[in-house]
C-alpha cells in the first residue's frame, strides 16, 4: 500500500506547494517525486476523462525560479505515460488554456506551472481541458491517482518545444484593431505596464507597441522569478504604489499591472486613481451593460453595497456569491444554463471572466477591453473615469483574519456563524443581508456604524476572515466594537487583532 500523501498540495482547483528552500520554517514538499506523481495522476485522469489514449498536452510556465525544473519533471513524466507533450516555455495561464481552443493547436489538455502571486519559493500546477479549468473534485481525483502506483501502460511519447505567446497576443491585438477600425489605433496614447518581473511583459512588446502605443515608463517587464522589485499582485499595496508612480511620472493615459501568471490585472487612471476591486468591477459592468442590458454580474461576497447600487442603476443585476474565482465563474455558467443572461463573473481580487471569452479568467483580456474603451473615449471626447461616475465608495474598509485554534475547525466555525446569524436578528440597527451565499453578512444602520460586515469560514485553513466596511469615518471601529461583544465569547477563535483595533 502506498504511503504517499499529497493532500496538502491540493489548493482548491490547482496544485501548490513549496518548491525552493529560502523561508525559515518552510520545507520543500513539491519534490521531484511529488511532481512526477502529480503528472502521472493528471495523465491517468485525462485518459479517463476523454476516453482516449492518444492525447496531446501543452505545458508552460511563468517566471518563477523553479519553473523550468518543475516543467521538465512534468513534461518528462507525461511523456513516460504516453502523453505527447509540447513545451511552450514562458507563457501566461490564460494562454495555456487557449492552446486547447486555437486553430492549429487544439490540445487535449494544458498545464501551467505557476503559484500565481505567492512568494518566490512556492510553485504549482494549473490544469485545463478544452472545457476550462479543472474543478476541485478533479484535483482530488488526480491526487488519488498520484498516490496510487497505477500507470497508463502506454508507450513513451515525445516532448517537443514550440511558442504560443505570439499567437495568443495576436488575438488580443486583432481584437483592438477590429473594435477600433484601425491598424494602429493606439497612436497618441501612452500606456504603461508594470509586470512585476512576472510573465506579463509580453503585453508591451506583442500587443501595445505594434498598435502604436507609447509605452515609455513601463516597469519590470523582464522575467525574474526572485521578484526583486515587488510581488506581482494587483492587490499588493507596494505593487499598486509602483504602477501609480509610473503613471504619474509618465503622465500616462492608463497604467496596467498584472499578477505573475497574468490571469489577474488591475489598472490606474491618469490621476493616479486605482482601478481595482469594486471600481474595476463597476467599470467593466458599465461597459457590458451598454451592449447587454439587464445582464447579471456575478461577484464574490465582499463587494460593497455601493457597487450593487451602481450596477442596478445601470440597468444590470448584481448577484453576490461565494468567494473563490471558480465559485463565481461556475455560478455565472449555472445562471446562463438556466436562461439567465450573465456576461461577467468577477472577484474583487481581479479574477474576471467574460462569457464571450469561454469564461476564462484572463487579466490580459480584461486589460484589452479597457484599452478598447480608452480608444473609444479618446475618439468621442470623454474620460474613462466617467464610466464610474456615481459609484458610491466606502469611507473605510478592513479585513481581519482570525485563526481558529483547533484541528477540526469547521464544525466550530459553522456553529459560530449560525449563532451570529441568530444574534444579529436580536440587535437593534442590524439586519441580515438577503440572498447570502457565504458565512453571515449583516447590514448596520447609521446609528451602528453605517455599513456592513461579513464573517465567513475558510474552506481549507483554520481561519475566519471578517470583512467590515462603512460609509462614514470611524464607522469600521464602531462596527468592530459592537461585534466584539459577541466574538470575544468564542475562546478558540483568536480575535485579538479585532479586539485591539476596537479598543484602540
Amino acid at each position: 500500500m502506498s504511503e504517499k500523501n499529497y493532500s496538502k498540495l491540493r489548493n482548491e482547483s490547482d496544485i501548490r506547494g513549496i518548491a525552493l528552500e529560502g523561508i525559515e520554517g518552510q520545507h520543500i514538499n513539491l519534490t521531484e517525486t511529488a511532481c512526477r506523481d502529480v503528472a502521472r495522476g493528471f495523465a491517468l485522469w485525462l485518459i479517463r476523462r476523454t476516453g482516449r489514449t492518444k492525447l496531446r498536452v501543452a505545458v508552460g510556465r511563468d517566471s518563477r525560479l523553479s519553473g523550468e525544473t518543475l516543467l521538465g519533471w512534468l513534461a518528462d513524466e507525461l511523456s513516460k505515460e504516453g502523453i505527447s507533450v509540447t513545451d511552450m516555455g514562458l507563457a501566461s495561464t490564460p494562454a495555456m488554456f487557449m492552446t486547447t481552443k486555437t486553430a492549429g493547436f487544439m490540445f487535449d489538455g494544458a498545464v501551467m506551472v505557476t503559484a500565481s502571486h505567492l512568494p518566490f519559493n512556492r510553485n504549482g500546477y494549473k490544469f485545463f481541458t478544452p472545457d476550462g479549468g479543472v474543478e476541485a473534485s478533479d484535483i482530488k481525483e488526480m491526487i488519488t491517482f498520484a498516490e496510487s502506483e497505477s500507470h497508463t501502460g502506454l508507450k513513451r511519447a515525445t516532448v517537443e518545444k514550440a511558442e504560443f505567446m505570439s499567437v495568443y497576443s495576436q488575438r488580443l491585438a486583432d481584437m483592438i484593431r477590429s473594435a477600433c477600425g484601425s491598424q494602429r489605433p493606439l497612436e497618441g496614447l501612452r500606456i504603461v505596464v508594470d509586470a512585476g518581473n512576472g510573465a506579463g511583459g509580453f503585453y508591451v512588446e506583442k500587443v501595445l507597441k505594434p498598435l502604436g502605443a507609447n509605452t515609455e515608463g513601463s516597469r519590470y517587464l523582464d522575467p525574474d522569478g526572485s521578484f526583486p522589485n515587488h510581488i506581482p499582485n494587483p492587490e499588493n499595496k507596494e505593487a499598486m504604489a509602483s504602477i501609480i508612480e509610473a503613471v504619474k511620472e509618465s503622465e500616462a493615459d492608463l497604467g496596467i499591472i498584472f499578477d505573475t501568471d497574468v490571469d489577474r490585472a488591475g489598472a490606474v487612471l491618469p490621476d493616479g486613481g486605482e482601478l481595482n476591486r469594486n471600481r474595476l468591477i463597476a467599470m467593466l459592468s458599465a461597459m457590458l451593460l451598454r451592449d447587454h442590458p439587464h445582464t447579471t454580474i456575478v461577484t464574490d461576497s465582499v463587494t460593497s453595497s455601493g457597487l450593487a447600487e451602481f450596477i442596478e442603476q445601470k440597468g444590470g443585476v448584481h448577484h453576490r456569491f461565494r468567494r473563490g474565482y471558480r465559485n463565481v465563474i461556475n455560478e455565472s455558467i449555472r445562471l446562463n444554463s438556466e436562461g439567465i443572461d450573465s456576461q461577467l463573473a468577477i472577484e474583487t481580487s481581479g479574477h474576471g471572466a467574460f462569457k464571450e471569452n469561454y469564461f476564462l479568467d484572463d487579466g490580459a483580456y480584461i486589460v484589452t477591453k479597457l484599452i478598447i474603451e480608452l480608444s473609444r473615449a479618446k475618439k468621442l471626447g470623454y474620460e474613462l473615469s466617467s464610466l464610474i461616475d456615481g459609484l458610491k465608495e466606502p469611507a473605510e474598509s478592513m479585513e481581519f483574519r482570525m485563526d481558529l485554534k483547533l484541528d477540526d475547525f469547521k464544525p466550530y466555525g459553522q456553529d459560530m456563524i449560525e449563532k451570529l446569524s441568530e444574534y444579529a436578528k436580536t440587535r437593534e440597527g442590524w439586519s441580515l443581508a438577503p440572498s447570502n451565499y457565504e458565512g453571515v453578512r449583516v447590514n448596520l444602520d447609521a446609528g451602528h456604524g453605517n455599513g456592513w460586515f461579513l464573517l465567513r469560514l475558510s474552506l481549507h485553513e483554520p481561519l475566519m476572515p471578517l470583512n467590515i466596511e462603512s460609509d462614514e469615518a470611524g464607522g469600521v471601529k464602531k462596527i468592530a466594537r459592537e461585534l466584539c461583544d459577541f466574538i470575544e465569547k468564542f475562546e478558540l477563535l483568536d480575535s485579538s487583532k479585532l479586539s485591539d483595533f476596537a479598543k484602540r
